[in-house]
């Protein structure tokens, strides 16, 4: 909709309320045309840095740009952005097509440009045969339809995104996120979107920026993300929940896990181990899913091994997820097959499901 795609920058901003410093320095450059998702935990700063983006939120420091623009100073309605919010904020009284024209209105444009362009967005979004309908007998996919077309009728240059799945179940949810990509895609739009939902960002994003405790901690692709998570922290937010801490030893470059009471030895090379040479301890993030479950024979060349029990177990569809107790740990693992509790079992750990950092003395 918008005629080009611009690009955003945000340069060293800062957002205080009162004496507490919620965004700190935060820098991004989000390319034209490209779809960033903003992930992190409640209370981490992704909503207040859309907020300030969208001049919601007062900034204290730093700067904002649209298309080399400067627009830090600009009230919200003279940014060309249009965001679409979480509880959707339409307008119950008024019809489908009277919520999507209304941006259209406030702006001055003519009843045949409204009546076009809400024509345009009806067929584009799938929402024929319910101009007349009012918002409150909609469902929630069709509610946030209206609202995403609402946002778009204006042709804003910037699309920002509050969380807008967060409301729908989760059939709809994943049904309206695809929608969502696919829209964005087809139009060029440049794109912000917060949510807290890994999977959500995964699927939608060109590029996720993980905040914590209103900083960024890592900005890259999915795949950059998912497989190189730069710290603990998001290598735990990023579904590598299990974690063993492991004695090692400096070896031919690398490393070498020391076998222990309850795991086997390994030697790992590569430039992740060889960061961590000079490292007497480890703490190794594996996601369950990246693991094999061994019963019977518990060593297996090439991998790690955790020595331990079934705990526990549980059927969540698809596989079976047990909860393997290693010493005095307990570690998830899914696994095809239906085993018993108690039955002892071994953790196998490929090189490339470990992600490795140095652990505190």
């Amino acid at each position: 909709m918008a005629d080009a795609a611009a690009s955003l920058e945000v340069a060293e901003v800062e957002v205080h309320y009162g004496s507490l410093r919620v965004l700190d320095r935060i820098s991004l450059a989000v390319e034209g045309g490209q779809f960033v998702a903003l992930l992190g935990a409640s209370g981490c700063g992704k909503t207040t840095l859309l907020r300030a983006i969208c001049g919601f939120v007062p900034v204290t420091g730093g700067r904002i740009a649209v298309g080399g623009r400067d627009i830090t100073g600009l009230p919200p309605d003279k940014r060309d952005m249009a965001m679409v919010f979480q509880s959707y904020a339409l307008w119950p009284h008024m019809t489908v097509a009277q919520n999507i024209g209304y941006g259209l209105k406030l702006r001055g444009a003519d009843r045949a440009t409204i009546a076009l362009k809400i024509e345009q967005m009806l067929s584009m979004l799938r929402l024929g045969g319910l101009a007349g309908r009012r918002v409150t007998e909609l469902s929630g996919g069709q509610r946030q339809r209206v609202a995403l077309g609402r946002a778009l009728v204006i042709s804003p240059q910037i699309l920002l995104l509050d969380e807008p799945l967060s409301n729908l179940d989760a059939r709809i949810r994943e049904d309206v996120r695809h929608e969502i990509r696919t829209l964005q895609r087809a139009l060029g739009i440049t794109t912000v979107h917060v949510t807290h939902d890994r999977e959500e960002a995964m699927v939608m994003a060109d590029r996720i920026v993980i905040l914590d405790k209103g900083r960024i901690v890592q900005m890259g692709t999915p795949e950059e993300i998912y497989n190189r998570p730069n710290s603990p922290f998001v290598a735990d937010f990023m579904g590598a929940s299990n974690v063993v801490r492991l004695a090692v030893r400096p070896a031919n470059g690398g490393i070498a896990i020391e076998p222990g009471p309850n795991n086997g030895a390994l030697a790992l090379a590569g430039p992740q181990a060889a960061a961590l040479a000079r490292a007497a301890a480890v703490r190794a993030h594996f996601r369950g899913e990246a693991a094999q479950l061994h019963v019977g024979e518990i060593a297996h060349d090439g991998e790690l091994v955790l020595r331990g029990r079934i705990a526990q177990a549980s059927y969540p569809g698809g596989v079976w997820r047990y909860s393997v107790q290693v010493g005095n740990d307990h570690f998830l693992v899914d696994d095809p097959r239906r085993l018993e509790v108690g039955a002892a079992v071994g953790i196998g750990l490929a090189a490339e499901a470990l992600h490795l950092y140095a652990a505190e003395p």
